[in-house]
């Protein structure tokens, strides 16, 4: 059982890293699921549309829908399996790499300017160092 202490910590955490990522995904420019979907591709590489549904944990019907969208955009390509002829591959098109890389500029650019904007120099330093610890939270 957790300390009061670290309860509430925790309850503070997650309520301020919730307003962080929705402030931050008011940048983005390409719907979340979408951009869950090519983020997915960029990290692992060409995958089966089934494989990208489990992977976002949505059912495989959802998932040809958002591949169908991301193809009529030109951010995927299709391509048959290598080993199985009953499957294809979808992965990452030139121009989907290249919105995929402006989405997280965007998002990164804005972080860095209120960073920049709002916290002093021993703020800045502090949050460095708290970076290290919500990645090694994240990764539990």
């Amino acid at each position: 059982m957790p300390t009061p202490e670290a309860a509430a910590i925790a309850v503070e955490l997650r309520t301020a890293m919730g307003k962080l990522t929705r402030r931050v995904k008011d940048e983005d420019r390409i719907p979340l699921g979408q951009a869950a979907v090519l983020g997915a591709l960029d990290r692992n590489g060409a995958m089966t549309t089934s494989d990208l549904a489990a992977d976002q944990r949505v059912r495989p019907q959802s998932m040809a829908r958002s591949v169908g969208l991301l193809m009529e955009q030109n951010l995927i390509t299709r391509r048959a399996h290598p080993t199985d002829g009953r499957k294809s591959l979808v992965e990452l098109s030139d121009a989907g790499r290249a919105a995929l890389e402006a989405e997280r500029g965007r998002r990164a650019g804005w972080l860095a300017q209120a960073i920049e904007a709002e916290l002093t120099d021993e703020e800045r330093a502090l949050l460095a160092r708290s970076a290290a610890l919500l990645e090694r939270l994240a990764t539990r």
